[in-house]
């Protein structure tokens, strides 16, 4: 299946997402961080997009309500949700 985007707006989106890489490196920030800082930002911008909706965001990220739920519950109490690899107990 070939995406709907244009190969040149997937080059800049690839472009500043390794510059945003590179800064991230330099500042020392942990991939653990990195990952959870987007992730919670990629469900925020998401819930506003659809009007706070539970389950519509959760339908347009591809991810269980459940998640969702999670996620902002976690955000409201101030924690950090848990990756994969610490639920799993995993390195």
């Amino acid at each position: 299946m070939q995406s709907t985007r244009s190969l040149p707006a997937a080059e800049t989106m690839r472009a500043r997402l390794e510059a945003l890489i590179d800064e991230m490196l330099d500042g020392n920030i942990l991939l653990a961080e990195a990952v959870s800082e987007f992730e919670k930002l990629y469900i925020k911008k998401a819930l506003s997009r659809n009007e706070q909706h539970l389950s519509k965001t959760a339908k347009a990220l591809g991810i269980h309500r459940n998640t969702i739920s999670k996620h902002v519950a976690n955000s409201q109490n101030g924690k950090r949700p848990l990756t994969r690899a610490a639920r799993s107990g995993s390195r």
